[in-house]
């Protein structure tokens, strides 16, 4: 649900930027004070940088994994796909402040370097993946813990999980129509919209429960500290997690899964995604506003399209995404984590 350019009006844009940009700089705000916090709690028992480094490490494989994952387009029905959007997934692994600078990430390199997500999208597309993603899925997963207890175990930490996964989607889909509804440069009928654009992505929705519930069961079985929704399921699972002395080691472990997982999906698996429109795509077909989309200013450049205008084998584009996202997530948290560092 990556939305080109042109499809919203002039102003639209312009506020739902303003309304992302001040969410990413309260995300920033939020990370800063975790990873302080971080440092602090590890200052008796082992050197605060090496607790903060792994932290950002886990940050850096979880983006490297969702920008990976994004490229697998999955059938949901006849002639329509969906991909991960990746906000749940963040948030259960990072927590929410986190997750939201991870896909911010992702979808900054996505429309710089592969053209996909239009550049004055850029805005709203970070309010509706990054943002309202992540936000629901944390909170949804939040109050499933709270639902399950202690009967589900640990099993409970995937099951949390995959029930912010598969609210985020048709949510986040939603908010879209919504934008749409207010500042869309075709007029098109609200309920067709909104039963369409919510449907499909509830079918998407199921998709990303699914990797979703996968991947934080594998990373909570080797590396559990690891997971940020694991250490908020209260004294009963909390009890039974390493202690925090061991979070760097615990950290490489959970990165090492990341990115042997994001590895696999780019270079293995991304060549077999499914070729039909996405979500937004078929509803836009479906609807009558597919015309209303731009063609991407960078729509030339070598790897625009993930490498397909110049004959680039989908797997080393994936490979440079994953490297891009990962090193820009890192610049970013280099600059957050010098105050925290200061403190220590």
């Amino acid at each position: 649900m990556h939305l080109p350019d042109q499809l919203l009006d002039t102003s639209t844009p312009v506020a739902t930027t303003a309304v992302a940009a001040a969410a990413v700089a309260l995300a920033v705000q939020r990370s800063r004070g975790e990873l302080a916090g971080l440092a602090a709690a590890a200052r008796d028992t082992l050197d605060a940088r090496t607790a903060v480094r792994g932290k950002v490490l886990l940050t850096a494989a979880t983006t490297g994994l969702v920008f990976a994952v994004q490229m697998l387009n999955y059938p949901v029905a006849a002639g329509t796909s969906g991909h991960l959007l990746g906000g749940a997934l963040a948030a259960a692994l990072l927590g929410p402040a986190l997750g939201i600078l991870s896909i911010t990430a992702v979808l900054v390199v996505q429309a710089v370097v592969f053209a996909d997500g239009g550049l004055t999208a850029l805005g709203p597309n970070v309010l509706l993946l990054a943002v309202v993603g992540t936000l629901v899925g944390w909170g949804v997963a939040r109050a499933a813990q709270g639902a399950l207890g202690r009967r589900a175990g640990d099993r409970a930490v995937a099951w949390s999980a995959a029930a912010g996964a598969l609210a985020s989607v048709p949510v986040a889909a939603a908010v879209f129509a919504g934008l749409f509804t207010v500042g869309g440069t075709v007029a098109v009928p609200t309920g067709a919209l909104v039963s369409r654009m919510v449907g499909v992505h509830a079918l998407i929705g199921v998709g990303e429960a699914a990797i979703t519930a996968g991947v934080v069961a594998l990373v909570h079985a080797v590396a559990p500290w690891s997971v940020a929704l694991a250490a908020h399921a209260g004294p009963a699972v909390a009890s039974a997690l390493p202690a925090p002395a061991a979070g760097p080691a615990v950290a490489r472990r959970a990165a090492a899964v990341l990115a042997g997982l994001a590895t696999v999906a780019a270079v293995a698996i991304s060549p077999f995604a499914a070729a039909t429109p996405d979500g937004l795509e078929a509803t836009a077909l479906s609807v009558g506003f597919a015309g209303a989309a731009r063609d991407h200013a960078l729509a030339g450049a070598p790897l625009a399209d993930y490498g397909a205008g110049a004959q680039l084998f989908v797997g080393v584009a994936g490979l440079v995404g994953v490297a891009a996202s990962v090193a820009l997530v890192a610049l970013v948290l280099r600059g957050v984590r010098q105050p925290a560092a200061a403190r220590v």
